[in-house]
């Protein structure tokens, strides 16, 4: 009998949860519209069914429990607590009621908490006990493992990289406040420099052609591969942000590396090449060429299917 766990990935619009093995293999997965689901009880039932259907077309499968990775999720209540992103609202025991419909351990915690669980086990970060995985997506998420343990802290929602002021009396975030890294090294971050920079600079860029509303972080990134001067400089003071961040947390943990994941970071080395500049440039002396920038270990595609499930599999061990 093969032993496997089911990641899930809860988002805003869609959720994806697939079976997965010891060895880290994705071998089966499903998706749901999250917005097909306005009671929370509703949702967990059709995640019921979807993961006894994926159980029911494999031989020879055990499930030994599921981990999940969501939005504003407390790991320590197994929880989601008031996301701004869903349905929701308020308090939802998720852990409870996917454990009475599922009948296995259940685990819950953010996605980026999840992304850097996977990334310990599965990816760049298997010899490595100090570590951030910054998630760079329409948001900024972040998970510390310190000492080989995930940072949950006292309320289970340790590890707000991204909502650390970095501008007093910058730009407003979503989250209310106004400053947050988020609202500068994220891709939304990303596209609202470059919609002030096209009003404040006269240089001829492609990106003046693109609606604002349908302005995209691939998009400034493929234009700043092409020199593009208003993208250049964009990738240059979003790098420069998310450096400052980034040296702001190796202060408090001496990570060996920051792993750097999601849509933003596909960008590749137009995003690294400057944050490893801004790192070397504004690093505390003590710190310096200690820390390494890298790419995440896991591919896109199913990162968050592999973090969750490597969530479940780091309780179970």
């Amino acid at each position: 009998m093969k032993k496997v766990v089911t990641g899930v990935d809860i988002g805003g619009t869609n959720t994806v949860f697939g079976l997965v093995d010891t060895t880290g293999k994705v071998i089966a997965e499903g998706h749901l519209k999250t917005t097909d689901y306005p009671v929370a009880r509703d949702f967990v039932k059709a995640l019921g069914s979807g993961i006894r259907k994926l159980m029911a077309d494999k031989k020879n499968i055990e499930l030994m429990g599921v981990g999940i990775g969501a939005p504003d999720a407390n790991f320590h209540r197994g929880t989601i607590e008031h996301a701004p992103n869903l349905a929701w609202k308020g308090i939802v025991p998720l852990a409870d009621l996917v454990k009475n419909e599922i009948k296995v351990p259940v685990v819950v915690t953010n996605d980026a908490n999840a992304a850097a669980m996977g990334e310990m086990i599965f990816g760049g970060a298997k010899n490595m006990k100090d570590f951030i995985v910054l998630t760079l997506g329409t948001g900024l998420g972040s998970g510390i493992v310190v000492d080989g343990k995930m940072v949950y802290g006292h309320t289970g929602f340790a590890g707000e990289v991204g909502h650390m002021v970095v501008v007093p009396g910058g730009r407003v975030c979503g989250c209310g406040r106004q400053g947050c890294l988020e609202a500068y090294a994220s891709a939304s971050g990303l596209v609202r420099t470059v919609s002030l920079m096209i009003s404040e600079m006269r240089e001829e860029s492609i990106l003046r052609d693109i609606p604002p509303s349908k302005l995209t972080s691939k998009q400034i990134a493929e234009a700043a591969a092409k020199n593009d001067p208003v993208a250049v400089k964009a990738m240059q003071y979003t790098a420069e942000m998310l450096g400052f961040g980034i040296v702001n947390s190796i202060v408090f943990t001496s990570p060996e590396a920051i792993f750097l994941f999601g849509g933003l970071a596909q960008a590749g080395e137009m995003l690294f090449a400057p944050v490893r500049k801004y790192l070397e440039k504004y690093n505390y002396v003590l710190f310096k060429k200690t820390v390494k920038i890298l790419p995440s270990g896991i591919s896109e595609s199913n990162g968050a299917v592999l973090g969750a499930a490597a969530l479940i599999l780091n309780e179970l061990s």
